[in-house]
C-alpha cells in the first residue's frame, strides 16, 4: 500500500485514476472505474470529468459504475448519482429505485466487468468504506458481488462487496480532515473491527491531506 500526503489529495487521486484509465484504454480498448460517493468525492470526480471532457478519445472508452448508493428516489439529495452527472462517458447507476432490490442487485452484478481497472473508496468517520456498516461482516464478505444492506445511517444501501473491490487492478482511497485520522491509523495498525480493514492493501494507494494523515511513525 502506498500513502500519499498532499495539499490537494482529490486532484492527486484524480490524476492517478486518469492515468490508469488511459493505460487501460491503450492496452485493452476500454477502461472500467467504480466510484464511491460521500463528501470527499466531488472534487475528485469533477477533476476526472474535466479530463474526460478535454480528451473525448479517452471518454469514449471509459465506463463508470457505482461502488455504493443510498436507496432513495431519483433526484433525492441523499443519492450519490448526482455527483456523476458531469462525466462525459457511459455511467451505469445502481438501480436503487427498483421494487425488487435483491433482483436489481443481481442484475447490476451481472453487468460488472470481470475486473475493474480502478475502484475509488472513501473512509467514514466510523471506519466504513463502500456501504459496509461497522460491526457488519455479512455485507463485505458476501459471496455475491452486489448486496443490499439494512438501515445504515438512516437509509438502506446497495453496495459492491469485497470481492469486486479487491479484485480490481488498483484501488484509490481518498480521505480528508482530522476526523478521518483515527480511522486511517486504526486501519494501518490492523484493527480488524474497521470495515475498511477488508480492503486489500496490495495495489491500493491512499491519498490524504495533512489533518487526515497518520502520525509520522506510521507514514
Amino acid at each position: 500500500m502506498r500513502i500519499v500526503v498532499t495539499d490537494d489529495p482529490a486532484a492527486n487521486a484524480a490524476a492517478l485514476i486518469v492515468r490508469r484509465l488511459r493505460a487501460a484504454v491503450s492496452e485493452r480498448g476500454s477502461a472500467s472505474l467504480a466510484v464511491s460517493g460521500g463528501s470527499t468525492a466531488p472534487p475528485m470526480i469533477n477533476a476526472i470529468a474535466d479530463a474526460l471532457r478535454r480528451h473525448p478519445d479517452l471518454a469514449a472508452g471509459v465506463v463508470v459504475w457505482q461502488v455504493d448508493e443510498r436507496i432513495a428516489p431519483d433526484g433525492d439529495d441523499a443519492r450519490n448519482a448526482g455527483q456523476l452527472a458531469g462525466l462525459a462517458c457511459v455511467v451505469r447507476l445502481m438501480p436503487v429505485t427498483s421494487v425488487d432490490l435483491r433482483g436489481a442487485a443481481r442484475r447490476y452484478a451481472s453487468s460488472l466487468p470481470d475486473r475493474f481497472d480502478v475502484v475509488h473508496l472513501g473512509i467514514g468517520d466510523d471506519g466504513h468504506t463502500a456501504s459496509w456498516p461497522p460491526g457488519e461482516q455479512v455485507i463485505p464478505l458476501s459471496p455475491r458481488l452486489v448486496e443490499v444492506s439494512g438501515l445504515f445511517n438512516g437509509l438502506r444501501r446497495m453496495t459492491l462487496t469485497r470481492a469486486p473491490v479487491n479484485s480490481a487492478r488498483a484501488r484509490v482511497v481518498l480521505a480528508r480532515g482530522a476526523s478521518k485520522r483515527p480511522m486511517v491509523e486504526g486501519w494501518l495498525c490492523g484493527d480488524p473491527n474497521l470495515p475498511i480493514s477488508h480492503v486489500r492493501r496490495v495495489g491500493t494507494t491512499v491519498f490524504l491531506d495533512e489533518p487526515a494523515a497518520p502520525l509520522a511513525s506510521l507514514r
